[in-house]
């Protein structure tokens, strides 16, 4: 006797749902400043920080975090307020070089390149799970990254320490 595709589809081992954005006409440098920020985000908090950063790429990160909520809760019956960005991934696509026409016979390059991204959302309602620490965890995550930027800087002065004056 053979299981039936709603079965199937009711049982999950993982826990997981994720979406796959291809031929993004963005660089992939720029989409993973974007995704480094979000990364172990709930989905409400990640809506929220992508709405307000200033930045062109949140848009299409936005729409595929949106559509992976979507199809947890419609193929998974998955609660949107139980999920967690756990992974989110950013590879280089396809670049398109084109010849942009100069002054005096010349010409110039110019190169369009793409991304693929990949957004996986994790259900947490197996867990132990408080919406309080994780915001706190999210946000002592941002904010390690700020420290270990800063701890690695070190004061600099070029007259103490024999750099361009000291020379003859």
């Amino acid at each position: 006797m053979r299981k039936t595709n709603l079965y199937r589809r009711k049982k999950n081992p993982y826990r997981e749902v994720y979406t796959l954005g291809q031929h993004i006409s963005l660089s992939a440098h720029k989409a993973r400043r974007v995704i480094d920020q979000i990364r172990g985000c709930s989905y409400e908090q990640t809506l929220m920080i992508l709405e307000l950063m200033p930045y062109r790429v949140c848009y299409p990160i936005f729409k595929l975090v949106y559509s992976a909520a979507a199809n947890a809760s419609h193929n998974w019956d998955f609660k949107k307020t139980n999920l967690v960005i756990s992974k989110a991934e950013v590879s280089k696509g396809t670049t398109v070089k084109k010849w942009k026409p100069r002054a005096r016979g010349r010409n110039y390059p110019i190169k369009r390149t793409d991304c693929h991204i990949r957004i996986v959302l994790k259900d947490t309602s197996w867990y132990e799970y408080d919406e309080n620490k994780e915001y706190l965890l999210c946000f002592k995550k941002m904010n390690e990254k700020k420290k270990k930027k800063h701890e690695d800087m070190t004061y600099y002065s070029m007259y103490n320490s024999g750099g361009l004056w000291d020379k003859k």
